[in-house]
């Protein structure tokens, strides 16, 4: 039997098989094929990678293994490696290799959301966060036409430093720490596209004390839950917003099309997200 899933930890509570499922229904692969959900975590991952028996068509690869499965596979495309980041693996003929969709969700998340709202070309954007998923957002606004972002963090170093991905995007970003709180609300507040990469309720403290204009946008990768703390922030004011499903919706899209070959529903997946 045929099959892909998607493998991190924790993984229990993925779209990914819905998402996935539904796309193939749509292509005509759902009866053939089957989508698995696996705990992986960085410790089991090389272990993994060496069992995969031939039915295997593709994975989805989610926190914490988008880093260090990079060292594991055979070949990675030169958008995963100047990110330094995979979600996506595909095997072919025992080879393995990864891609990175996520920059590509980020964009047509973006890009759809201002799109609606009419909202002229982006000059200026924040990044929250440095971690993978943040590297990935500098990738997707380099393609939206900004080519100097300011990167908020707790820290700018250690692996996969959104620091060395700009060298390689060839970007430029201007750093700012959080202990740095009026810069931080300064160049929120002039942003028109803020992006946050944080994990759940860490930027809530920002998030009640911003006032973003209508013209602003907002792309918070949360999709769980939907209304975050700066999502209600930026809807209470009118302001444009992309939500973290819609960047996860568009990256599985482009996985499927990876792994199959075909071009996927995006309504058809669209539909069987939870409301």
């Amino acid at each position: 039997m045929s099959w892909a899933g998607v493998i991190g930890s924790p993984i229990e509570h993925s779209l990914s098989p819905l998402l996935h499922r539904a796309a193939w229904d749509s292509v005509g692969v759902g009866s053939d094929w089957t989508y698995r959900t696996i705990e992986v975590t960085k410790e089991t991952l090389p272990s993994f990678l060496s069992s995969l028996d031939s039915g295997c068509l593709g994975l989805s690869v989610t926190m914490p293994c988008k880093q260090d499965i990079m060292s594991l596979i055979d070949v990675c495309d030169p958008l995963a490696q100047a990110v330094g980041s995979v979600n996506t693996v595909v095997p072919s003929s025992g080879v393995l290799t990864g891609f990175n969709t996520d920059v590509h969700g980020i964009v047509m998340a973006i890009d759809q959301a201002r799109a609606r709202r009419g909202c002229d070309a982006p000059h200026s954007a924040v990044i929250l966060g440095s971690g993978a998923t943040a590297a990935s957002s500098l990738a997707a606004l380099g393609t939206l036409g900004i080519t100097r972002t300011t990167v908020i963090a707790r820290r700018f170093g250690g692996p996969g430093s959104i620091v060395v991905a700009a060298m390689r995007l060839d970007v430029e970003i201007d750093q700012v720490l959080f202990a740095d709180h009026e810069r931080v609300m300064r160049e929120i507040a002039s942003a028109d596209i803020l992006i946050s990469t944080l994990p759940a309720h860490i930027g809530d403290d920002i998030a009640k004390q911003l006032s973003p204009s209508t013209d602003q946008c907002l792309l918070d990768v949360i999709y769980s839950p939907r209304d975050t703390q700066l999502v209600q922030a930026y809807e209470a004011n009118g302001a444009c917003v992309a939500y973290g499903v819609e960047m996860l919706l568009h990256q599985a899209h482009l996985q499927v099309q990876l792994m199959t070959g075909k071009n996927a529903d995006v309504e058809a997946m669209r539909q069987v997200i939870p409301q």
